[in-house]
């Protein structure tokens, strides 16, 4: 078996810790690969792997075949001009040889990107003393656009933690072995943007808004108080049963179309209250249906 995992993204969205996670768990990790050498070097490890199994003993060459061959690629927009739009035909021809594909693209909110290169005092690849921030930002959106087309998972790594990323990317990368999806329950807050790549947003604002109590202000959807708020509200549990049942007869139909991840982000003023409330009452409720569901809160500094 040869499985061939592309990592791609935005500069500042985790691309690196994405290929240290990957390296962490058994993948062969080559990061800023020119598009135009995979070929060279699938073809290189195939014919090592080869020799491996001709010369090594039949449990040597048992154990080789289970394990396979794992290589992550760190594919991004220093790569050569051109090469990238020739990429979505050299990763064709690739499969066409019976290896198992996967892309990979990370990305973040526009706001978290200039923060982190803000804070970090990194240089953009792209930027130059004629090339800002945000027209490297821009200008690179652009160049990867042919990754971004066939991309098989999209992660977005706003206010994730380095532990959630590598809890996401082991999901994804490894499934579980009896065919049931991985489903991520998200919230956030639409005055810092929408999420970058779910599958389902819903919009929970027009519940009762907890910021309003002052003694409730400070405190956020995993605290007590809030609990106990919106526990008490019926338009709560009117659109927690609504959100529930939804997603009950719609997630079977992805998962029966051969999908191994599924995100959903639910939606509040500011990320703090009502979303986290409704993407821990998700998380609980289906995590007695599907055996892998993470939670994750955006905008809560842990």
């Amino acid at each position: 078996m040869f499985r061939l995992v592309i990592v791609s993204g935005r500069s500042g969205s985790g691309k690196t810790s994405a290929l240290n996670i990957l390296e962490d768990i058994g993948f062969t990790c080559i990061d800023n690969l020119p598009a135009s050498l995979l070929p060279s070097l699938v073809k290189q490890l195939s014919s090592d792997q080869a020799k491996q199994h001709s010369q090594g003993s039949l449990l040597d060459d048992h154990l080789e075949r289970e394990k396979g061959t794992q290589l992550a690629v760190g594919i991004d927009a220093r790569n050569i001009v051109g090469d990238l739009s020739e990429l979505p035909a050299i990763l064709s021809k690739i499969e066409r040889k019976g290896i198992e594909v996967s892309v990979l693209f990370l990305q973040a909110r526009r706001s978290d990107l200039v923060r982190r290169y803000s804070e970090t005092r990194r240089k953009h690849p792209l930027s130059s003393h004629s090339v800002g921030l945000s027209e490297a930002i821009d200008l690179e959106e652009g160049i990867l656009s042919p990754i971004i087309k066939i991309s098989d998972q999209n992660i977005d790594t706003s206010g994730l933690t380095l532990h959630q990323l590598r809890d996401i990317i082991k999901t994804i990368v490894m499934p579980s072995s009896d065919g049931h999806m991985a489903i991520l329950f998200e919230s956030f807050g639409f005055k810092r943007g929408l999420p970058e790549a779910p599958d389902f947003i819903f919009d929970v604002r027009c519940l009762p808004n907890p910021y309003w109590k002052q003694e409730l202000r400070m405190q956020n959807g995993n605290d007590a108080g809030i609990i106990q708020f919106l526990d008490a509200e019926e338009d709560v549990k009117s659109m927690l049963s609504d959100i529930t049942d939804y997603l009950t007869k719609w997630i079977p139909k992805f998962q029966q179309n051969n999908r191994s991840y599924l995100t959903v982000s639910i939606g509040c003023t500011g990320g703090q209250h009502r979303s986290v409330y409704i993407a821990n009452k998700l998380g609980a409720h289906f995590s007695s249906v599907y055996p892998s569901v993470q939670i994750v809160h955006k905008e809560i500094v842990e």
